[in-house]
């Protein structure tokens, strides 16, 4: 089997207009079952959760669906799927929550391979408890973390390790498992970072040995929000701020007011459609698993023309992207061009590439660069476009 390009993309109204987007990594394309579902959730019947009324039932199993969507996709359980506006949002709530239990003496370690939401709210919450930060440094040589010493950096003291399952800018998958398992040994809770990461790969979050897990459905088709997922047994022990009369059950304890049930619509419209992808039969986990394995395939291909498009500009272009575990993402700088005058360039061909260091703050401290080309593949990309990127790539560098 191989993924039907030319069906999904009839199904994305925007890919009409002609324009090749390589900038699924700030946020995918949305086909049209997604808004049919947010349309029609929102025009009802619809009220706040209950099940007395029709439009009471409508929102309760807007939120039911939803969570059991999520821990299809993520490889989890309904009771710990929660939502949140954004992956930001719910790392700064939980950073805030899980901090009020550190102490004096305590430890956390970040990545400087990961987008700065994964970061700073851990960085700013380990100063207002007054405990230690370490890191996982990133070896900008092979894009890869420099896990020499793990062991050293992960130990006794270390309460939470946070990490990403991929790189946004760089596309680097680093071995999260191994990184679980030793923050595991020694007691230490795992946050990973999987809004790049999901849009590629099919997840099981226990065999990453994440204890927390977050993504943004916006990445893989889906509106803008937020989930994370987690052991609902975990969530239990963690008491976030919240209102007096709102409930304190597992997971609405961290979904503070009232829930948008027409975005959990459109949310849960997004993992259907990426089943949907699979034309074999089984459980939606299934054809979840199954239909990553055709769009990696597909993407792997497209990013390998992609790379030896580029090799081929020889050192007029230099590609950070290196890690043998990488996502389609490739981030190039140039010689002597400024990045943003090829992201200008290849808009006026319509082809979407854009340029900057994207919110990885600390990957692009440590590579030295102040901005870059990002060209991320999706599903929907072609032979074609990418013909039309390197062309145009050859254009701006001549």
């Amino acid at each position: 089997m191989s993924l039907d390009v030319n069906a999904l993309r009839a199904r994305f109204p925007s890919l009409t207009t002609g324009v090749a987007h390589f900038d699924g990594p700030g946020g995918t394309q949305t086909p049209i079952e997604v808004g049919e579902a947010i349309a029609r959730t929102i025009t009802g019947p619809l009220s706040n959760r209950e099940t007395i009324t029709l439009a009471e039932r409508n929102a309760d199993s807007a939120v039911a669906e939803f969570r059991t969507a999520f821990a299809d996709l993520l490889g989890s359980q309904p009771g710990g799927i929660v939502h949140g506006r954004s992956a930001t949002q719910l790392t700064y709530d939980f950073s805030r929550a899980l901090a009020k239990t550190w102490r004096p003496g305590d430890q956390i370690v970040v990545s400087q391979l990961d987008h700065d939401c994964n970061v700073r709210p851990w960085v700013q919450a380990a100063e207002h408890a007054g405990i230690d930060v370490r890191w996982l440094r990133l070896d900008p040589a092979s894009a890869e973390l420099d896990l020499s010493d793990l062991d050293e950096v992960v130990n006794d003291r270390t309460r939470l390790v946070a990490v990403a399952a991929a790189s946004n800018l760089l596309g680097t998958k680093p071995p999260v498992a191994t990184i679980a398992a030793r923050a595991h040994a020694v007691g230490a809770l795992v946050y990973v970072d999987g809004v790049h990461y999901a849009a590629h790969t099919a997840i099981d979050r226990r065999a990453l040995g994440a204890d927390f897990f977050v993504c943004s459905p916006y990445k893989f088709f889906g509106p803008h929000c937020g989930v994370l997922a987690a052991d609902p047994e975990l969530l239990d022990g963690i008491h976030p701020d919240k209102l007096a009369p709102s409930t304190d059950a597992v997971p609405e304890r961290f979904e503070l007011g009232t829930l948008p049930y027409e975005i959990l619509a459109g949310a849960t419209a997004a993992v259907d459609f990426i089943a949907g992808l699979a034309s074999e039969g089984g459980s939606r986990r299934e054809r979840i698993v199954a239909a990553n394995e055709l769009v990696d395939q597909h993407e792997l291909r497209l990013r390998r023309r992609i790379e030896d498009g580029l090799a081929g500009f020889g050192e007029r272009v230099r590609l950070h992207s290196r890690a043998q575990d990488r996502t389609p993402t490739l981030f190039v700088t140039f010689a002597d061009r400024d990045p943003a005058d090829a992201y200008r360039f290849l808009a006026a061909r319509d082809i979407a590439a854009p340029a900057g260091t994207f919110y990885a703050y600390e990957p692009a401290r440590a590579l030295g660069v102040t901005s870059g080309l990002r060209v991320g593949l999706a599903p929907y990309n072609t032979d074609a476009e990418i013909d039309r990127l390197l062309d145009g790539l050859d254009a701006f560098l001549r």
